[in-house]
């Protein structure tokens, strides 16, 4: 793979038959799985790990890449990252892509900085073009509730961003369903509805289900992405022999070393005996879970080397969940 002489795989779209789902109501057809940078491509990680992480994903037909303003880390670098790896390998292939970014968590100093005020969002993405070097991005999305912000004031300037063609589409992150119906409503009466809706579901966390959110999303022809559907890889063979020196867990950031109780470890033997069964990573059971709940477009899955990455694919092509296989992963 070298640098300057890039082609992309002739058959990245052979099976584009199982491979893409329709986004809600829309146009828009996003692979079952996408690639979220939110670790393993900032710029303090190996550029060419990361790049040929990338390139292996759209080889295998990964046309969807999740970023957000804030991801690195430092902040800001993932970004700047994908916008090295688009002028020397994927420029020839931007019409292929559809990246989508985010703002609205911590980005730069000042009161400015954070949340969902006009100035935040359009300052942002301004910002993520000139990283990222493209003209556009596909997707831009708000990235978490703001509780203190005007819906309007926040909706409104999604609505110009999108006139102004800075993004093609509008994305929701992290909303509750009620601010969510207010968005569907703001955003349709403007002519640029939502195309998707992003939210923390897997094994281990149902609360889209829960709250409706999943529900409402499908009977509004709105797409459903997942994010952490491996539960930050509590959901694979990592946590078998306890806590790896190297994990998440270890350093007790994002996962704390407190989760990992002898009921989730009961909960994760389940896991892993269903995926035997199946003859699957436990990473490709609890992925397809994700994928054929109702609703639910693409699941964003990260990666630490092109073998994780290649095998995680793998799970668009799982079979069904039988009755018995769905009520031992019925995780209370």
């Amino acid at each position: 793979m070298n640098n300057k002489n890039y082609i992309a795989a002739h058959d990245r779209y052979s099976h584009a038959d199982t491979m893409y789902r329709r986004c809600g109501n829309s146009g828009i057809l996003l692979p079952k799985i996408s690639l979220g940078m939110w670790h393993n491509f900032g710029s303090n990680d190996p550029f060419e790990r990361s790049r040929r992480m990338l390139l292996t994903a759209f080889d295998k037909g990964i046309t969807h890449i999740d970023l957000a303003n804030n991801y690195g880390p430092p902040s800001g670098s993932a970004e700047e990252t994908f916008g090295k790896i688009i002028t020397t390998d994927l420029a020839p292939y931007r019409d292929e892509l559809f990246i989508s970014t985010k703002a609205g968590y911590d980005m730069w100093e000042g009161p400015y900085g954070s949340w969902c005020s006009r100035k935040q969002l359009i300052s942002s993405i301004d910002q993520s073009l000139r990283r990222m070097n493209v003209e556009y991005v596909d997707l831009f999305y708000i990235h978490r509730y703001d509780p203190l912000t005007p819906l309007d004031e926040s909706l409104q300037a999604i609505v110009d961003i999108i006139r102004s063609g800075k993004a093609l589409y509008a994305g929701i992150s992290r909303w509750p369903l009620e601010a969510l119906r207010y968005a569907q409503e703001y955003l349709r009466a403007r002519d640029v509805p939502p195309l998707i809706y992003q939210g923390r579901l897997n094994l281990l966390d149902r609360a889209p289900q829960h709250e409706g959110i999943l529900d409402y999303c499908h009977s509004e022809g709105i797409g459903f992405i997942s994010f952490s559907p491996l539960a930050q890889g509590l959901l694979t063979n990592r946590y078998d022999s306890g806590i790896p020196e190297d994990s998440r867990m270890s350093r007790n950031r994002t996962l704390k070393k407190d989760t990992l109780t002898p009921e989730l470890q009961q909960q994760l033997s389940n896991l892993r005996h269903v995926a035997q069964e199946r003859g699957e990573s436990m990473a490709q059971t609890a992925l397809a879970w994700v994928m054929q709940q109702q609703g639910v477009t693409s699941v964003l899955v990260g990666a630490s080397s092109t073998e994780q990455l290649s095998l995680n694919i793998n799970a668009i092509h799982s079979a069904p969940f039988s009755d018995e296989q769905l009520k031992r992963l019925t995780f209370k």
